[in-house]
């Protein structure tokens, strides 16, 4: 099975290259990535099935090899502030709550933004 780097991907594009192992370039669609990942880092390693595409070899069943290190998960939060962030975080949740109570959901965006600022602080506990 064919391997190579990624060399750009563009997520709101939809689509970026992959260098291969064997020196040219593939087409990389974001359909064609692992089910439940969106985007890639450059320098990510893959292995890939090749189609011939319209526009020349494009990758099917792409499996992610060895992903590069993310300098976001590399820096740690000091305790106190990750503290802070986690009381604040009660504040917004208990406003979250409390609208749920009384029949109002969250608009997709304050969704969106609760979601994000979850995510964030379990992976610093994680860390």
């Amino acid at each position: 099975m064919p391997s190579g780097r990624v060399k750009w991907f563009s997520l709101e594009k939809g689509f970026g290259f992959i260098a291969s192992d064997e020196g040219e370039d593939v087409y990389l669609a974001a359909t064609s990535l692992p089910e439940g990942v969106t985007s890639v880092k450059p320098g990510t390693k893959l292995e890939f099935g090749v189609a011939d595409g319209r526009r020349g070899p494009q990758a099917l069943s792409v499996r992610i090899i060895d992903a590069p290190p993310s300098l976001a998960a590399a820096a740690h939060v000091n305790s106190d502030d990750l503290a802070a962030m986690i009381e604040d975080t009660i504040k917004i949740l208990d406003k979250v709550g409390n609208g749920l109570r009384h029949g109002r959901h969250p608009s997709a965006v304050e969704a969106e933004r609760v979601g994000k600022v979850l995510r964030g602080i379990a992976t610093q506990l994680e860390a």
